[in-house]
């Protein structure tokens, strides 16, 4: 698998690229420390799968950059890991196409954790962002004057399991394996989950319920998952 890490910082491209190596032994990483030379990095290794993006870059922001990205490369996954990680700031980053958001403020277990799941084909966003055990209120719309449930959407029990794997950043066979179920039925939950709420990704799924503060069953953090197909 090859990995573009985009960051002028070449401290912080060597730490990530060590973390990512650590996870992948046979990872191959290019890096690049400002925005032209990682777009002639897109352009010549065609089988990039994933960038790992700041936003502080010189010459150019990195929302402009993850937006040309994006537009230009859309098969390759774009991930941001950046210092500003301030709710606006990662709002802007998931409508503008990124696959998920890490803050380099994150703990080195965190990182870990989160680059894991990155790499698994999943996505990763703050707990805060999502609304997963923080104190602080989602982005954007106010919160609804109390808690919503899953029936309250139209999602079944078992929709609500899967959502809630998929808000701790749990992949389809991770979610297959925690719930007992096979890989198509997970998928037409997911389908049906996004269409009960109106996003057509996984992240956008993601957001919604953290702004819906659906009251989500405890899944996937040492709570026992109901069995069965």
């Amino acid at each position: 698998m090859k990995v573009l890490i985009v960051d002028d910082h070449a401290l912080v491209r060597d730490a990530l690229a060590r973390v990512l190596e650590s996870l992948v032994p046979d990872l191959i990483v290019f890096e690049a420390g400002e925005p032209e030379l990682a777009f002639r990095t897109l352009e010549r290794e065609a089988d990039l799968e994933l960038v790992l993006l700041d936003l502080s870059l010189p010459g150019m922001h990195g929302l402009t950059a993850l937006r040309s990205m994006r537009a230009s490369h859309p098969a390759v996954a774009v991930v941001v890991v950046s210092a500003t990680s301030d709710r606006a700031s990662v709002a802007q980053v998931l409508d503008a196409g990124a696959m998920g958001f890490i803050p380099k403020s994150s703990s080195n277990d965190v990182m870990k954790n989160a680059l894991r799941l990155v790499l698994a084909g999943s996505v990763y966003l703050p707990p805060e962002l999502v609304g997963r055990g923080a104190t602080a209120a989602p982005i954007a719309t106010p919160s609804a004057p109390h808690q919503r449930t899953p029936a309250d959407i139209g999602l079944t029990e078992r929709q609500a399991q899967i959502l809630a794997l998929m808000m701790e950043g749990q992949s389809n066979k991770l979610i297959c394996r925690e719930l007992d179920l096979a890989e198509s039925t997970v998928k037409n939950q997911i389908s049906a989950i996004l269409k009960a709420l109106d996003a057509t990704s996984r992240t956008q799924a993601v957001l919604m319920a953290g702004k819906l503060d659906l009251a989500l069953p405890a899944i996937g953090k040492g709570a026992p998952a109901t069995r069965g197909r």
